[in-house]
Order: structure tokens, then C-alpha cells, then sequence
């Protein structure tokens, strides 16, 4: 029977950056039975002395920290080493040597990254104009955007939309029925913005509609799921990217992360070109 490891993921902030680099590390091992303990804002001696009595009850547990008080954070591995507990930092290393890279001493101060200045406002109003310009909506406008994502149903527009969003793009996605389903604004000037187009093979997205209408219980939209017709879609919408010059990215095997980072590529290569 396989062990459950005890993961204990512990911040001084809001545990996002180590919860993602968490994934990032099981993803790299296909047999691995966990349970993960979260505690965020943890910056007292105290605290940590309450998460380490609990993770000495279990022979499998693992501390991962990010914690940029040092005094806490070595008082963290002294006490976790004293109990033979494996514990982990993810920033001190990093930090210890940009500081010396940069010949200046760290602000050891948490949640550092969420300081409410220019960028973080930049990134608050990237995502409220995206939300306001999600499936076609508000195409007035549609020359605001940095990004304008154009696929046909069921190919990621919106969760990569709002992915870019965090990231602090501007993004618009418009659903791509027929080449008469483009604003006119957009057709007769198609270099308005980064315009990009998501596609996806067919098989694929028939599966994922046939899952779609499933989950609403609908049945009679036939056509919606018809894999000729699907692939005739598909094959309109490559053509109609081609004719206007617009990059395609496949998404079949992409995760929205890794679509979004083909598409802030092609948007640097956009802003570089004028």
C-alpha cells in the first residue's frame, strides 16, 4: 500500500506562489499520494509551532515554506530539523543571491508582491476589461484591446482571455461562426491590435461540445456536435485566419497556461514590429 505524504505548504502571504510551484513539482512524479496543509499568512514563532506539532503526528509529512523573514524562516528549519521533519525553502537561496547580484540588501518584507502600485492597478483594470469584452461583447471598443482572440466554439478564448487578463493584457475574444461573424471595424483594418486565432483539431472538439452538452443536458442541437460539420468549421475558420494574415495557434494539446504563453510570444513579436 502506498504511503500518503503529508504536504505542509507554508507562507507568510497569500501561499499563491507556493501553491503553483507545488504543482509544478508533483507533476513531475506520476505515482505520488498526498494531502496537502495550507497555512498562509503564518509569521509568528507560535504559528509555526502549532503546524510542526501537527506535522510530527505523521511519519510522512513535508514542509515546503516561503517565508522571506529570515529569522522566522531559519527558525523554521532549526525547529523542523530538531523534529526530522524534511522542510524545504523556495525563496531564501533566491533571494541571498539576487541580493548579492544586485548589491542591495532585500526588503524581507511579505507580501511584497501585492504592493498596490502602477502594475498591480495595470493588471486590476486588465481584468475588468476583459470581463466587460468577453464573447464578442462591447466591439466598439475592440481597438482598446492589446490581444483580440478570435476561435470558433469550445476553443479556450475565455479562459485564456482572462489568463492574459492577470498577466495584465487587455484582452477581447470574439466567437468565430463565419467570416461574417468579424466586426466590420475589424475586417477593414485587421493590424487594429495583436489579432490571434485559436484552433483545435476536430475530433477534439467535438468531444469537448459532446461533453458540453452533456453537462446542460441538451439534446437537440445535433449540428453543434456533427464532426463533418465540425471539421468544415474548423477548416473556414484556419482559412478565414490565413486571409487575414492573423497568426493560429493550436490548442489541442495546450493547457490555458501554455496557450497564453504562445500568445503574450506572438504579441512581443507584434509590439516589436510596430
Amino acid at each position: 500500500m502506498s504511503n500518503t505524504y503529508q504536504i505542509y505548504l507554508i507562507s507568510d502571504s497569500t501561499g499563491e506562489t507556493l501553491d503553483r510551484i507545488f504543482t509544478a513539482i508533483k507533476a513531475q512524479f506520476t505515482n505520488i499520494d498526498y494531502k496537502i496543509h495550507t497555512y498562509s499568512f503564518t509569521r509568528t514563532e507560535n504559528q509555526i509551532s502549532k503546524i510542526i506539532s501537527e506535522a510530527q503526528k505523521n511519519s510522512s509529512s513535508i514542509i515546503l515554506y516561503s517565508i522571506v523573514d529570515s529569522n522566522l524562516a531559519k527558525h523554521l528549519a532549526k525547529v523542523s530539523d530538531e523534529k526530522k521533519i524534511p522542510c524545504f525553502g523556495i525563496l531564501g537561496d533566491l533571494i541571498l543571491s539576487f541580493s548579492k547580484l544586485l548589491n542591495q540588501k532585500a526588503s524581507h518584507q511579505p507580501s511584497g508582491q501585492y504592493e498596490l502600485n502602477d502594475e498591480y492597478y495595470k493588471r486590476i483594470e486588465a481584468i475588468q476589461f476583459t470581463m466587460n469584452h468577453d464573447d464578442g461583447n462591447l466591439v466598439k471598443e475592440i481597438k482598446k484591446s492589446d490581444i483580440i482572440l478570435l476561435g470558433v466554439s469550445r476553443t479556450s478564448k475565455t479562459p485564456t482571455s482572462i489568463y492574459l487578463a492577470n498577466k495584465g493584457f487587455k484582452t477581447s475574444n470574439i466567437p468565430l461562426v463565419n467570416e461574417n461573424s468579424i466586426p466590420k471595424i475589424l475586417k477593414e483594418n485587421p493590424k487594429i491590435s495583436c489579432v490571434i486565432g485559436l484552433s483545435t483539431e476536430a475530433e477534439r472538439l467535438a468531444e469537448i461540445r459532446k461533453n458540453r452538452m452533456n453537462t446542460l443536458k441538451e439534446t437537440e442541437n445535433n449540428s453543434y456536435v456533427d464532426i463533418d460539420k465540425i471539421r468544415k468549421e474548423v477548416e473556414d475558420a484556419k482559412n478565414t485566419f490565413r486571409k487575414y494574415k492573423w497568426p493560429l495557434i493550436d490548442v489541442t494539446r495546450k493547457s490555458v497556461e501554455e496557450t497564453a504563453a504562445s500568445v503574450i510570444k506572438i504579441y512581443e513579436i507584434y509590439k516589436q514590429n510596430g
